[in-house]
Formats: C-alpha cells, structure tokens, sequence
C-alpha cells in the first residue's frame, strides 16, 4: 500500500478490514498516522493503538453522538473527524458540540454516483457554508466513497471513476472560487486506489489490500498484493459424493452468491448446501478426505468475515506464533 501510495502521508487505510488492534499498531510504526472507520468500536480501537487522526465515515446520530464526543475527550492527543451529509445530522453534531463545549472537524460526504450516504456536491455548498458559520464546527474536507466504480478493466475503471469525480472537480473550484479552503480530499477504496493515486491533492483510502481477498483478487488484477488471511475449516461428514465443512455462513460472508471462498487444498465441482454451520460440496474427491481433515480456503469478502470471528491465529512458517481478538467487531450500543 505504501508503494503504490508513494508516500505513507498519502495514506488514510480503512481499518473495517481487519478490526484489529495489532494491525493498527504496525501500521503505525511503518508510519501511517491517520485512519478511516465506520463503527465507533473501530474509531476506539485505532486512537487507544496509536492513531493520530481518526475519520468515522459514516452518519453520526442520537446516542452516538455524544459516545464520539466522549472518545474526543478521552484520548487528546488524537483529531476525530465525522462525515456529515445532511443538515439535520449538522444541527443533531452542532448542539451536542456546543452542550460538551467541545469542535468538531467535520468532512462534507459527497455522492458522486455511489447513492448510499452522501450529498449531491451541486447541493453541497449550502451545507458547507453552514458548517463555516459556527465556531463549533470546524469544515476539514471532503469525503468521496465511489464504491460502485468496479471494472475489471484498470483503463475502464479510471475512465468510470474521472467521469464520477467531475463533479466533485466542480465543487472544489467552486469552493476555491468563494474562498474556501477545501482541506483533505479523503478518496475512494480499494478499487479505485489505483486511480486516485495519480493525483496528488487526493487521500487514499483502500481497506481490503491489508489481507485481500479471492473476490479482489480476480476482479482487480492490476492491484498485486497477497492473501493475508486464511479461513480454517474441517471435514465434519461425508455423504455420497459430497464433503460437509464446518464452514457455515456464521463463519463466512454470505451476502454474495457462490464461490464464496476458494478452496486451496481441496477440489470440488460446485456447492450444494450452504447453511448456518454447514457447508456441503459435491467433490469427485470425496474418497481422498477423510473426516477431520483441515481445509483452507481464501475468502470472497474478507471484511464480513472477519467481523464474525472473535480471534484470528498469527501463522509464521507454518507455526501458530500469537492470537490477536478482532477486537472492533462489538457493535456499540449506548442509550
């Protein structure tokens, strides 16, 4: 991620990834100091392990507001900044703000073809001059998440996402124009990393490179990086023909359709039955495995399935070295 950023201070890494607070620590000493997050548990976790600044990019309202505030007063030493897309959410942050006496850095989240979170940036001026009048918000960029943007193809993909980012162009002259200094650009995800890091005025945030996965890995094959995390199951039946794993879908990211892993020691023609704690695949194999044999397979989307594992093994030559908790994948729930 480094090299491909150029420099460490180019980079704002996802943490929803892993959750992990030792992986936040070694980023840390490799000298990445600012982070991106999207649950309070994660923003707790990269300011008690070192990080310096913590972007939360994702609407903060309600209880949560005053728990964000709380974290601010609770490690000084590191910024906290939150998207904002919204006047309603603007006004909820400004009055728990001024009750705790406390600024907020605010980053505007800009929707530029995404459609999830964000405010369209021809309507964003109104929310950003909003933002400049109180002295308890603090306007300190703009957030732009343009996690629709997936072609294979890396010339497909930079023509998709400078076409999406056009507006986004347009809003900054715009800002510049009134005089508003515009701050950090906090751009992208994994997909689009390679795009937005031939801009220089442009922060970087990918995710999913610090373990990858089997769905980046043949879908972005212009982004080389290596499978860091493995998902352990084990031969729990066989019926005819058919293999069954202890390889559930509260084991393993279910949202997308099969494969939702690839196998590396085992061969199989296809999935039969994917339940709660079972997997079951038809395998002309079937005879060459016995019952308690350990498989290991590459997940299809790293990031929910790390959060339902409690703990992960760290492997160094084959040798099981340290457990590390996931620890931020608690939800926070305060009322």
């Amino acid at each position: 991620m480094i090299d491909l950023a150029g420099d460490v201070q180019r980079l704002r890494p996802h943490v929803k990834t892993h959750k992990i607070a030792e992986v936040i620590s070694l980023q840390v000493q490799m000298g990445i100091t600012r982070f991106k997050c999207a649950t309070l548990s994660e923003v707790e976790m990269v300011a008690a392990n070192g990080g310096l600044d913590v972007l939360l990019a994702y609407p903060l309202l309600g209880p949560a507001i005053q728990n964000f505030l709380q974290l601010m007063e609770h490690y000084p030493e590191t910024k906290f900044s939150v998207t904002v897309d919204s006047m309603a959410a603007c006004r909820q942050l400004l009055n728990q703000a001024r009750i705790m006496k406390k600024v907020v850095n605010l980053y505007v989240d800009l929707d530029n073809g995404m459609h999830r979170t964000g405010i369209e940036p021809e309507k964003a001026v109104e929310l950003i001059e909003f933002i400049l009048e109180d002295p308890s918000l603090r306007f300190a960029g703009l957030h732009i998440y343009d996690g629709h943007i997936h072609d294979v193809d890396f010339e497909e993909r930079k023509a998709h996402c400078d076409a999406d980012f056009a507006s986004v162009t347009s809003l900054v002259s715009e800002l510049e124009g009134k005089g508003i200094a515009v701050g950090e650009l906090a751009c992208g995800g994994t997909p689009t990393f390679s795009v937005h890091v031939l801009y220089e005025s442009r922060t970087l945030c990918p995710g999913t490179p610090v373990l990858w996965d089997a769905g980046y890995g043949e879908t972005l094959p212009d982004l080389d990086f290596l499978p860091a995390a493995v998902v352990a199951g084990r031969v729990i039946s066989k019926p005819v023909n058919q293999i069954c794993l202890d390889l559930g879908y509260k084991s393993l990211a279910s949202e997308m359709t099969h494969p939702r892993l690839r196998f590396l020691n085992l061969e199989h023609e296809g999935v039969l039955n994917h339940s709660e704690e079972h997997l079951v695949v038809c395998s002309s194999k079937a005879r060459e495995v016995s019952v308690g044999d350990l498989v290991y397979a590459l997940p299809t989307h790293v990031c929910p399935t790390m959060a339902l594992h409690e703990q992960v093994y760290v492997v160094q030559e084959q040798l099981v070295v340290d457990t590390w908790k996931v620890v931020a994948r608690k939800r926070v729930y305060k009322p």
